[in-house]
């Protein structure tokens, strides 16, 4: 319902021009003050969309009345009511965006033609209003759906340049060039806290998170130059730890891996991130890995960054030969060098643990690795272990046993068929019942690209299709493709074709003309 104040120092034009809107508007919500002062009070409360304002009052006057009012609320509009009709009053209220004004005496015809304009301009505002509250809810969804993928991707597997670039300006992120990687580790039945986690890490303008895969929760945290990178890091884990509803606390665990220098150096932080949740038991709740190796001398660590992503990377694609020959020569190193037998068993299990993280994050369910008794020599050791991988891979093939052969084909259909929808991971996953990780990297090593990318280049050729109709606009072009803001369509589109979609309609027309 639209609001509208009218102002006048004398009780019957005021009644008078009352009754006469009522006739004529009778949706409208209709209140009085009966001098400038009045006007300017009422307006913070009951925020009125036009206000008619007699010019000629006692005390503050009209002009200064609507000047007051303008400068708190810039949305609300003005006609001004007079038996003035001079240059002068007539200058100065354009000059304060007046929208018109009516002559006392006024006929009936003129208010109603006079204020009916000005109501329709009101409501065409709040009808677009509307629209693009709905467009703004559409792109924080969309965006939502991105940043999640995007840190998907970023920590196992690569992701066009185009949308961390896009992501980064839409989402407020500062440009910095360093970052790290966290993993929040949240107890069963704690998935509803996600949203609340996202949110918290929202409100710092500084990070990015995942998807919640099982019950670890991926957190991408650009370096904020004004604080250390320990200041920084602790401070976001106390406040996410904060959201653990009390009696859960103890449950709730935070890796936090080492900064690193480029997206392309991320995956590293996040193995980081997982070796610092190996052990849960802490003070704090929350530890660096750099705290890990404190009181431990570098060579007792079983494997460096590098051999931990090497290893990492051999799972993935299955390679499970090499993985067996990779884990039996380090062992083979610890027996050649005479190492404790006891800390070497720890030292394997570290390295089969690694191995089971990095198959629940590609979707495979795989129990967490236990000798089954303390080793009492390298022999019995090194046959633990390998039974130990050998149920790892056993998993693994059955997994991959129950994919479809033609689930490729699937996702590239269902991708082709609703890309003027928001299209996640997550929903992909559900169509073809896998894990948005394994997804993500299966689409990449059968097709070559990721499945954003994909997305994008079947969007793309929808508006490159859809460009030939003159009669379609940038804008409504961007909207059928399923992009929900113009700009974004209009730099995504120029990123991967190289011309804007002005330059290419232009291109277009030429191309008919000739």
């Amino acid at each position: 319902m639209i609001k509208l104040l009218i102002v006048d120092d004398e009780q019957i034009e005021r009644e008078g021009m009352q009754t006469i809107l009522e006739r004529n508007f009778p949706d409208l919500l209709i209140k009085q003050a009966k001098n400038g002062k009045m006007a300017v009070e009422m307006a913070d409360d009951y925020t009125p969309d036009l206000i008619l304002m007699d010019i000629k009052m006692p005390g503050l006057n009209g002009l200064e009345a609507v000047e007051q009012i303008s400068a708190k609320h810039p949305y609300t509009k003005f006609i001004m009511v007079t038996a003035y009709d001079t240059f002068g009053y007539v200058k100065a209220a354009i000059k304060l965006g007046v929208k018109d004004y009516i002559l006392k005496p006024s006929k009936v015809s003129e208010i109603k033609t006079t204020v009916g304009k000005v109501l329709e301009q009101i409501e065409q505002e709040k009808a677009q209003q509307v629209k693009n509250k709905l467009q703004e809810a559409a792109l924080e969804k969309t965006l939502t759906l991105v940043e999640t993928d995007v840190v998907t991707q970023l920590l196992f597997d690569h992701v066009h340049e185009v949308h961390i670039d896009m992501l980064m300006e839409l989402l407020d992120i500062p440009s910095t060039n360093e970052m790290f990687a966290m993993i929040v580790l949240l107890p069963r039945g704690s998935e509803s806290n996600y949203s609340m986690i996202k949110d918290k890490v929202r409100q710092t303008k500084s990070g990015w998170v995942g998807a919640l895969y099982g019950n670890q929760l991926p957190i991408i945290v650009f370096r904020q130059p004004d604080k250390t990178f320990r200041s920084q890091a602790s401070t976001l884990a106390r406040d996410i730890l904060t959201i653990s509803k009390k009696g859960q606390a103890t449950d709730w665990f935070i890796g936090i891996g080492e900064v690193c220098s480029s997206l392309d150096q991320v995956r590293q932080s996040y193995q980081d991130a997982l070796m610092a949740t190996m052990d849960t038991k802490a003070l704090t709740n929350y530890r660096f890995y750099t705290d890990i190796h404190i009181s431990v001398d570098a060579h007792n660590s079983s494997l460096d960054k590098n051999q931990q992503k090497e290893m990492a990377d051999l799972i993935r694609l299955g390679q499970w030969g090499d993985v067996y020959i990779y884990v039996m020569n380090i062992l083979q190193c610890y027996e050649k060098e005479g190492a404790d037998l006891l800390r070497t068993q720890q030292r394997m299990l570290e390295i089969l643990w690694i191995t089971s993280r990095v198959l629940n994050e590609i979707g495979v369910e795989a129990t967490t690795p236990l000798y089954s008794v303390q080793t009492t020599n390298y022999r019995q050791l090194r046959s633990e272990t390998k039974q130990l991988l050998e149920g790892m891979k056993q998993s693994y093939d059955s997994h991959c046993n129950h994919l479809e052969a033609d689930t490729i084909q699937q996702i590239k259909q269902y991708i082709m068929d609703h890309s003027h929808q928001d299209i996640s991971l997550d929903t992909l996953a559900r169509k073809v019942g896998l894990s948005p990780i394994y997804i993500s990297k299966m689409f990449k090593e059968k097709q070559g690209i990721n499945y954003i990318d994909f997305l994008t280049e079947c969007r793309m050729e929808k508006a490159k299709r859809l460009m030939n109709n003159s009669e379609k606009s940038i804008k409504e072009i961007t909207f059928e493709v399923g992009y929900h803001d113009p700009n974004y369509f209009s730099k995504v589109f120029k990123k991967m074709t190289n011309v804007s979609p002005k330059e290419y309609r232009k291109t277009l027309l030429r191309n008919k003309a000739n």
